[in-house]
């Protein structure tokens, strides 16, 4: 696997699960609806670089694994490989369940909407760093796209950084149409649509690295 295969495959992958809405993107959407485009566009940006830290962060853990032992990094792939395969299942059957719109569902879980540019970036940092979801994604996945000898933290940092863009871009998305995307975050046929789009291909991503990793196929890094 190249820089390039791995940077485009991450992407894939981060780029749909950005689109699965949940607490952040309902945040996000709240602040472009009932604050300043200012607060709006900071709450984004708060977002952004809680991605930005968990990624660099699970980098960091990745390298001091591999540095320990070879066989703990490959049991770690093995585990990420595993949790993709679950996830992609979960949403998969919660796509044939029918639920409740995303503001229903995440309405009571939302901190108070912040006053100001400032706490609007500390919100949406507070809210991503807090939010372990974020960080079992970043540990799960970011073993799983580093490149035979490229430097696990440079490489982690690389997709740390995709990943906080593609989140900036889908909020772009939210902030300047913020009521066109309400509507569509309100309809649950819209969230099942992305729910089995994004678990159709967490599930091809999971398999094939199971195999890869239990099989020897997959890269070393070194």
């Amino acid at each position: 696997m190249t820089i390039l295969d791995a940077v485009l495959a991450f992407a894939l992958l981060a780029g749909l699960l950005t689109l699965v809405p949940g607490l952040d993107t309902a945040l996000v959407l709240r602040s472009s609806l009932t604050r300043t485009r200012p607060c709006a566009w900071a709450t984004a940006a708060g977002v952004a670089t809680g991605a930005m830290v968990w990624g660099v962060a699970a980098a960091v853990g990745v390298s001091a694994l591999l540095t320990a032992s070879e066989v703990a990094y490959r049991a770690l792939t093995v585990a990420g490989a595993a949790y993709m395969l679950w996830l992609g299942g979960s949403m998969i059957v919660r796509s044939v369940r029918h639920g409740r719109s995303l503001p229903q569902q995440l309405d009571d879980q939302l901190p108070p909407a912040p006053s100001s540019a400032w706490r609007g970036w500390l919100v949406g940092a507070g809210t991503n760093l807090l939010n372990p979801k974020v960080g079992v994604f970043s540990i799960a996945t970011i073993p799983q796209f580093l490149p035979a000898g490229v430097p696990p933290l440079l490489m982690g940092a690389i997709l740390a950084g995709v990943h906080a863009a593609l989140t900036m871009t889908w909020f772009s998305v939210l902030i300047v149409g913020g009521r066109a995307a309400r509507r569509w975050l309100s309809s649950p046929r819209s969230l099942r649509i992305v729910d089995r789009v994004t678990g159709v291909v967490l599930l091809g991503f999971g398999g094939t690295l199971a195999v890869e990793s239990v099989t020897g196929g997959a890269p070393t890094v070194r």
